[in-house]
């Protein structure tokens, strides 16, 4: 967090008078953004399909030192009315929105041969048509408001590269950069659209979905950054998106991956004969989100 610290203290991130929305904000890589935007004097709603108490809600102070908490709404994004609707209780509560960070999204592992259509049908439901409908809802606040608005997509690696294990979901995050780009276009100028898509990023769910911290150790290896994003290497580039820094760019997918996997073929010439190969690309679903979010 020294990098948004230091942003925000110097001023260049000041969302002071701002709100914003962080779908799945509660926990895992969305309670990472939604603490970086209460830090940077936003206020901040969350939601997601399970209740959270009060005093489990993400908090943070501000660089004045006001501690703010974000707010929590009940709702199924998957349902264009209740995404509909939680748009319409933030304007209710705060006046206006002036960032979506569409987050909630995740997958658990599962063969495409074994999926059920109901099982692919709810995870591209999550994953691709829950952002559209929150995107909607929010351009039509936005497009009236003097100052428009920025949305953030919360996307992946594994809609750049094969998702062996969760192929719904891959192909959902791809759809989702391609959303992205098509909403910047029809929205603009008065509406920003840009994605990030987060690599492998260490959550409460990733030590033991990795096999503990030998596991997650031996796949940090394969990165060249030698480790896992964070949730705050996440939210700095959402923070980054939603500023006065970001105002020319729109349409855009930023990767956030530490330079990705180290490509098999060096692996494979650095083995000695005879030795077994590693296993192939990790998925970042259940690291970055622990599968699909309350």
């Amino acid at each position: 967090m020294a990098t948004i610290d230091f942003a925000r203290e110097s001023g260049v991130l000041d969302f002071s008078g701002q709100v914003a929305v962080v779908t799945g904000g509660a926990r895992g890589v969305g309670r990472g953004i939604t603490e970086a935007f209460l830090a940077a004097g936003a206020d901040v709603m969350v939601c997601g399909r399970t209740p959270v108490a009060d005093d489990a809600l993400p908090v943070a102070a501000d660089s004045t030192g006001t501690v703010k908490r974000a707010v929590f709404i009940a709702a199924d994004l998957r349902d264009a009315d209740q995404a509909s609707s939680m748009i319409s209780a933030v304007v209710e509560r705060f006046g206006m929105i002036n960032t979506l960070v569409n987050n909630a999204g995740g997958s658990p592992q599962v063969d495409a041969a074994a999926a059920s259509p109901r099982f692919s049908s709810s995870i591209v439901a999550l994953n691709l048509l829950a952002p559209l409908y929150c995107a909607q809802a929010a351009n039509a606040v936005m497009q009236g408001q003097g100052d428009g608005g920025s949305i953030v997509n919360i996307a992946s690696v594994s809609g750049l590269r094969p998702s062996p294990g969760t192929a719904a979901y891959g192909a959902a995050k791809a759809g989702l950069i391609s959303l992205t780009q098509s909403l910047a276009i029809e929205w603009a100028p008065a509406v920003r659209v840009n994605s990030v898509s987060a690599g492998m990023v260490a959550t409460d769910a990733a030590e033991d979905h990795y096999g503990g911290a030998e596991g997650m150790a031996e796949v940090a290896a394969t990165v060249p950054l030698g480790r896992f994003g964070t949730p705050a290497d996440v939210a700095g580039l959402c923070l980054f998106l939603a500023s006065p820094l970001a105002d020319y760019v729109t349409g855009t997918n930023l990767v956030a991956h530490g330079g990705g996997e180290v490509p098999a073929f060096l692996a494979a010439s650095a083995r000695p004969a005879g030795a077994k190969p590693d296993s192939g690309p990790v998925d970042d679903a259940p690291a970055r989100s622990g599968g699909q979010p309350s």
